[in-house]
């Protein structure tokens, strides 16, 4: 193994974008093969980067949450085909705009006086898993608005049931648009297990594995580690500190999304798709899952008009399946065909391969930046392989 190309990259990230700072971690069979950080965690650039730094993982945060969902689904207290109303009775008569919504603007969300008809489908827990269920992201929908005037603390479970007020973008189960899924799947885990979200997560996946810094909810102490936290403005190309001024994914105080909540290190975020990476099992030794619920993530699960409606914008290589994109060919970047994972909005990126019993997760902490998806993600992964078989 040989990672000096790699290297050389992530190094030319601060002079070619102005990336402030940036951590890669790669394991291979339950080992650390590769570990750089580069930059400085505070805007001054007085404190270099440090295995200590804390992240917002946003949408990273989906890849724990389907991990906890199929946990659930092996130890047999669900199916990927139960309705969501089993567990959630407020989903049981959900209804579906009249209108084409391809014909709607990108960021268009129905309001309640959308004319609107009964849903043919019942939403499926592999409907939200897969963002086929119709949703859309508005958390700010006149049915959540409802709910925070009249509740400002309300639970996580309180919050689905206000989104289920809201029709739906299509019939269920037909075409793909990212969405508040995985925050429904977050009140399912709650209803199953009957714990909070967070502590499902602690108790099953974060203490199993030794893992302390990953976290819906920062303490002071890992508040204060907290990396600073950019934006970045095309129009001159310079990355903005933000300051205090940090968006949170939390509608409420005590909502915890599916698809969002996550704050943590680099080692401790690694740690989780390092086991799924190993056939479910951590480090330490420690399953959190079974290696054939690891291989569902493999598959995807989009076909015809939904896969296209992923597509969109995004690499031709890929699919998306339980929660993650799925690479669909070996033909086509340095990864192989069932390689999984995603992506969060400040540039988290994980990559794992269960074939080959490989991790590798970068984050650097800029909003905005595009071409993090476009450019620097699928470089660093194929850069990684190629040091593999270096």
């Amino acid at each position: 193994m040989n990672f000096h190309l790699l290297e050389q990259y992530l190094d030319s990230l601060n002079e070619e974008y102005g990336i402030p700072a940036l951590d890669v971690i790669v394991t291979k069979d339950h080992e650390t093969v590769y570990r750089h950080m580069v930059g400085h965690s505070d805007s001054e650039g007085k404190r270099p980067v440090s295995a200590r730094d804390m992240y917002l993982m946003y949408s990273c945060t989906k890849v724990v949450t389907m991990t906890a969902m199929m946990q659930l689904i092996e130890a047999g207290k669900a199916s990927l085909y139960d309705p969501v109303s089993r567990f959630l009775p407020e989903w049981e008569y959900m209804s579906v705009i009249d209108a084409d919504w391809k014909s709607k603007p990108f960021d268009f969300s129905p309001t309640l006086r959308e004319p609107a008809h009964f849903a043919k489908n019942r939403v499926r827990i592999i409907d939200c898993m897969s963002m086929t269920a119709g949703l859309t992201y508005d958390i700010r929908s006149e049915a959540i608005r409802a709910l925070i005037e009249k509740k400002p603390d309300a639970s996580t479970r309180e919050v689905v049931a206000a989104i289920a007020k809201m029709p739906l973008l299509f019939e269920p189960g037909t075409r793909y648009h990212y969405s508040l899924g995985h925050d429904v799947i977050a009140a399912v885990i709650e209803a199953i297990s009957g714990e909070r979200f967070s502590d499902y997560l602690n108790r099953h996946i974060f203490q199993p594995l030794g893992i302390t810094d990953l976290t819906c909810h920062m303490t002071e102490e890992q508040a204060a580690r907290l990396s600073a936290i950019y934006s970045y403005q095309p129009d001159t190309k310079t990355m903005k500190y933000l300051g205090e001024d940090i968006p949170l994914f939390a509608i409420t105080p005590n909502y915890e999304s599916g698809g969002a909540a996550l704050a943590g290190t680099a080692e401790a975020y690694s740690a989780v798709i390092e086991a799924l990476a190993n056939g479910g099992v951590g480090r330490n030794g420690s399953r959190i899952l079974r290696e054939e619920s690891v291989m569902l993530f493999t598959r995807s699960v989009l076909t015809g008009e939904a896969l296209g409606d992923f597509r969109v914008g995004r690499f031709l290589e890929y699919s998306y399946g339980l929660g993650v994109r799925v690479k669909m060919t070996d033909f086509i970047g340095q990864s192989p065909a069932g390689e999984f994972g995603w992506d969060g909005a400040a540039g988290a990126y994980a990559v794992v391969d269960p074939f080959n019993h490989v991790s590798v997760f970068y984050v650097e902490h800029i909003l905005n930046f595009f071409e993090g998806y476009s450019v620097i993600h699928p470089r660093v992964r194929d850069l990684v392989y190629k040091g593999l078989a270096r």
